[in-house]
């Protein structure tokens, strides 16, 4: 039998979730040794397509091949030398095993015998050094609970590494990278293309990233093919955001003078203050209302202030005031009921309650603040309310979120805090997986909210995001330390490069 000209090819594949049609005949074609740009809006149907080909679910119909054999049902058919290996846009680690135990066990095929530890612990550090040599040699002993995000991202994206898979599938695997760590994971993919022949399916909102490491793309929208296997050579980022349906975007930015600290009788109590000041070892900066302040660098720095802000931790180095007066919450709940809302990239660990409806995840800020816990009937006025609002589609406020794609989730956590006006809003990556127009209404509705008083204070990896949004920007170095406030016209790419010590 001849074999297929392509490592995997899919023709005419159809899933539907009762009378959710999710794909409808979508065609995609994967070549050995060349990187394969995925690309489509929220809820187009990437994930549901990468879940089928990885063999997480059934397709309903179409062909799926594999060379050198077919697969009749799902990726799980193809050959021992044909394996496939996944970065889900949600991490699938076990959290009460080690980093050394989650990398290294995929190696292991059969159901009995010993664990060797120890050579579990190279195998992990191996593959973390790959990325980061730092972060491989400390972790490796550390409960994968008690990793961020950030580090639970290098550890999935290692497993895969090390899998030794020929089919690669990365559904956003830099979405919590710094740029550093983004480029030594795209020279470790560029290797392997060469070297090995490995195929990447790379799923990616980040127009530049594409760029730098894609040979040639695929776009879907509402569950079919509208561009299959072009160059990107020959496509122009403009081509790429109509093909998804998306080119009628608003202006990308307000021009920064119009975006200075301003406030709105409508929004937060004008007869009160609303200033926050956070001081520490060489750093004292007072944040005025209407304020987005944008935080830059790795993870360390960024996160310690955002942790003092909202009581996950106490203040530790950080001194923090509120309107002149200093406060240390114990707890976030505490910062919550005092107005100070958290919005987390983590959707799934830290934000989404995936076992409760929409309208619980819409009133759950609500309910803390307000000591609630009962559905309320006017909870679900202002559900249905926040969702026309936010353009969320969804099949009934008593849907589960999961119905939801991943970006629409993340509207949900930020819709849970437009009643409550909270006077400071921490954004933790929140668009994190998300597409291009739901970044620009997620963008606006951060300035309506600056716009009304609040402070925002946003991390992001992202330079093109701080610069875009932010007034001002508080830059950590990589070792976690503050190093400057960049205002106005400071805040560029380059301004960021050389104010965190990392590339832009």
């Amino acid at each position: 039998m001849n074999k297929p000209p392509y490592l995997m090819t899919a023709r005419g594949i159809v899933k539907s979730y009762g009378p959710t049609s999710v794909l409808k005949g979508f065609d995609l074609s994967v070549a050995a040794g060349e990187v394969h740009a995925f690309l489509g809006g929220n809820g187009a149907g990437k994930s549901t397509f990468i879940k089928i080909i990885s063999g997480q679910i059934d397709r309903d119909s179409g062909s799926l091949e594999f060379a050198p054999n077919s697969a009749s049902s799902s990726a799980a058919d193809a050959s021992d030398e044909n394996t496939i290996a996944v970065v889900n846009q949600e991490l699938a680690l076990l959290p009460h095993l080690t980093v050394a135990e989650n990398i290294a066990l995929p190696r292991s095929r059969r159901g009995y015998g010993l664990f060797n530890a120890s050579e579990a612990r190279r195998i992990a550090v191996d593959a973390l050094s790959l990325i980061d040599p730092t972060f491989a040699q400390a972790s490796v002993d550390r409960l994968v609970a008690d990793l961020s995000l950030h580090e639970r991202q290098l550890v999935e994206i290692a497993r895969a590494l090390d899998s030794g898979a020929s089919l690669l599938l990365l559904d956003e695997p830099t979405a919590n990278l710094t740029a550093g760590e983004t480029e030594r994971l795209f020279t470790v993919i560029r290797r392997l293309t060469v070297d090995k022949g490995l195929a990447v399916l790379f799923v990616s909102h980040r127009m530049r990233e594409i760029r730098q490491i894609a040979d040639v793309c695929t776009i879907i929208r509402n569950g079919q093919t509208t561009i299959d296997r072009v160059a990107l050579t020959s496509i122009t980022d403009a081509e790429i955001v109509e093909q998804m349906g998306q080119a009628a975007l608003g202006p990308a930015a307000e021009p920064r003078a119009q975006r200075r600290p301003r406030t709105s009788g409508d929004g937060i109590d004008a007869g009160k203050p609303n200033d926050l000041r956070v001081q520490t070892d060489g750093i004292d900066l007072e944040i005025a209302s209407g304020t987005i302040l944008g935080l830059a660098g790795p993870p360390d720095g960024p996160e310690a202030l955002m942790d003092a802000l909202i009581g996950v931790s106490r203040a530790g180095k950080w001194s923090i005031a509120r309107n002149g007066t200093a406060v240390s919450y114990r707890r976030p709940s505490t910062a919550a009921r005092d107005g100070v809302g958290f919005v987390s990239g983590d959707r799934a660990n830290k934000g989404i309650l995936a076992n409760l409806p929409i309208v619980d995840n819409l009133a759950a800020s609500a309910r803390i603040v307000g000591r609630k816990r009962a559905v309320r009937r006017e909870e679900v006025a202002q559900g249905s309310d926040l969702l026309d609002a936010l353009s969320i589609r969804a099949g009934s406020l008593w849907d589960l979120p999961a119905t939801l794609s991943g970006g629409t989730q993340q509207k949900l956590l930020i819709a849970r805090w437009l009643r409550l006006k909270p006077t400071v809003l921490v954004l933790e990556e929140p668009t994190r997986g998300v597409d291009i127009r739901t970044k620009q209404e997620i963008y606006a509705l951060i300035r309506e909210m600056a716009a009304q008083g609040a402070i925002i204070v946003w991390w992001s990896t992202e330079y093109l995001e701080l610069v875009e949004l932010c007034d001002t920007v508080l830059a950590f170095d990589p070792d976690g330390h503050p190093t400057s406030v960049l205002r106005g016209d400071s805040i560029s790419e380059a301004g960021l490069a050389h104010a965190t010590g990392m590339a832009a």
